[in-house]
């Protein structure tokens, strides 16, 4: 066995052990499913074991693998909404009542993770990224292959859209506390 080998399973085994919860936590607050998050981290990690080589080399393996999780999120989102559309167009002509699942009057208080879960995908990961994360605008650009300027205005957006679905009388200040305060990854 070539000792290059082992020193490339070594450094991959530090950089699994430094940044899996943090992985995890941002799978959580992407799809809002506790239990898939460690599937997607563990889904991620595998992904960049198998490039491990280019991934090292690239200078930002930390980056690389929030991508790697914002992908599998999306995919893991897209493919929730299609079964959920499936099931709806099943079952809506046997129930020949057409009532929203939402009401038209939102609650005052509404549970962040809940109001995460409402806003599209990009906006949320932009949101998560920017505030419970805290990456810069650059960074934030960099895991999700957008530009700085997409990260500010669908960070922006995010914020106003999450101010709507919190209550008007939440200042944006309480948006991004409430959103930072995620980072520790505590559940209820």
């Amino acid at each position: 066995m070539g000792t290059a080998a082992d020193d490339a399973a070594a450094e991959f085994h530090a950089f699994f052990e430094a940044h899996y919860a943090e992985l995890a936590r941002l799978a959580h607050l992407l799809t809002g499913e506790a239990d898939a998050a460690d599937d997607l981290a563990a889904d991620a990690l595998l992904a960049l074991w198998h490039r491990w080589d280019r991934v090292r080399e690239a200078g930002h393996p930390v980056a690389y693998a929030r991508g790697v999780v914002a992908n599998l999120a999306r995919t893991r989102i897209r493919s929730a909404v299609r079964e959920r559309r499936r099931i709806a167009l099943f079952w809506a002509p046997r129930g020949g009542d057409d009532g929203a699942a939402e009401g038209p009057d939102v609650p005052a208080v509404v549970d962040v993770r809940e109001a995460l879960r409402r806003l599209p995908f990009r906006k949320r990961a932009c949101v998560v990224l920017r505030h419970a994360f805290d990456l810069s605008e650059r960074d934030t650009s960099l895991v999700l292959g957008i530009s700085v300027g997409t990260v500010k205005s669908q960070t922006s957006r995010a914020v106003a859209e999450l101010q709507r679905l919190l209550g008007p009388e939440t200042p944006a200040a309480r948006v991004r506390v409430a959103v930072a305060a995620q980072r520790g990854g505590g559940d209820r």
